[in-house]
């Protein structure tokens, strides 16, 4: 049995001693809940439903056990929650994922119009010890303007968990979560504000944010780039960074603009020298090696990626882009590079066929070199 097969992400996250350390949180909160039945009512069922449907199934548990009044319900949630998360830390702290639940509670019984101040109150509180970015999407949804105002407030919160929910919760694209109706570029006004944060977990929201939008915008994305460098509002290095995080979908297109924004040229003067690979024939498992040299013609910067055209289930072929390096050479010098990628068997991203397939140099967002190999399966 594989690692993999080993580790399940939802018995790791939802269990019988996260629900034990939940309902302890809300006896002690308040006399009257009865934490044994709302254990028993969580764990009814709880192995055989997915990662998502664990946190619905106790959200559900929690409407049979807390008070069918939704402000007392909501207050008893908050007098139930423990210390915020350590407010000393500035990055990769997410919080304890048996709170996504809570969310999800305020979602289905206070998303209206007479409990929109206890509710967004309510998300406030529990972010500062899970991420409520799910959650306060329903709200940006069905009260745009009244939620939108109260995210501008939080993006100068004192609590930096909070300050990364307003970034995070707009995001046009966040992962496993629903997409927004208001127009995607409507938050930027709360990204200025943002993109300044001293701490790494804000403004890597902030980026992450940017790539979402780069998608569909690109030209918005550098002209908002270009005006919080004017601003100089945040430290040079780590908005050099957000440019960076922020541009890295349209850096793997060769956007042009993009690379002249970021200080490399569309028309570098180089020559390609060697090429190789180490084999052109490969099994899954195997190790796809290179290795290349670079002759610059003029003082250069090259933003090096290399992209392999991977055979699908029809006999098309589809390039999957990938970061190389970047460099700097000068005149007259030659830059060697070498990298190995391994073509993995069990990949959760893609599926390996047999056939021809390629890998190519993209040096500045154009295809210089191309090296065709074999892949078999057994």
């Amino acid at each position: 049995m594989t690692d993999k097969e080993k580790f399940s992400l939802k018995d790791h996250l939802f269990n019988r001693q996260r629900v034990v350390y939940l309902s302890g949180l809300f006896a002690d909160a308040e006399s009257t809940f009865d934490a044994d039945g709302f254990m028993r009512k969580c764990m009814r069922g709880l192995k055989q439903l997915e990662l998502k449907k664990r946190i619905v199934h106790i959200a559900q548990a929690l409407e049979s056990h807390l008070p069918d009044d939704y402000p007392a319900a909501a207050r008893i949630i908050r007098n139930a929650l423990p210390p915020p998360l350590d407010p000393s830390r500035t990055d990769d702290d997410f919080g304890d994922f048996i709170f996504a639940p809570l969310g999800e509670y305020v979602v289905r019984n206070g998303c209206s119009a007479p409990h929109l101040g206890e509710s967004l109150r309510t998300l406030r509180e529990i972010t500062m010890r899970f991420s409520m970015e799910d959650a306060i999407r329903a709200f940006i949804d069905a009260f745009p303007d009244v939620t939108l105002s109260e995210l501008t407030t939080w993006s100068t919160d004192s609590n930096y968990h909070v300050r990364r929910l307003v970034s995070e919760g707009t995001r046009p694209k966040l992962p496993w979560s629903r997409r927004l109706t208001i127009d995607p570029t409507q938050p930027i006004p709360l990204l200025d504000t943002l993109h300044s944060d001293p701490t790494r977990y804000v403004t890597r929201s902030v980026a992450n944010h940017l790539n979402d939008i780069s998608k569909d915008h690109p030209e918005l994305v550098l002209k908002t780039l270009r005006r919080w460098k004017a601003a100089k509002r945040q430290d040079a290095d780590e908005l050099d960074w957000i440019n960076r995080h922020a541009l890295r979908t349209l850096v793997k297109k060769g956007h042009a603009p993009t690379l002249t924004f970021l200080g490399y040229r569309s028309d570098p003067k180089i020559q390609i020298t060697h090429f190789q690979l180490s084999t052109k024939e490969l099994w899954p498992g195997d190790q796809l090696e290179f290795e290349v040299e670079i002759q610059a013609e003029r003082n250069e910067r090259l933003l090096v990626d290399y992209v392999i055209d991977f055979v699908k289930a029809n006999g098309t072929t589809v390039p999957k882009v990938h970061k190389l390096k970047s460099i700097e050479i000068a005149k007259g010098k030659t830059a060697r590079l070498k990298k190995r990628h391994r073509l993995h068997a069990n990949a959760t991203t893609y599926t390996l066929y047999p056939g021809r397939h390629a890998v190519s140099l993209q040096i500045n967002g154009s295809i210089q070199a191309t090296q065709p190999f074999d892949l078999f399966i057994d």
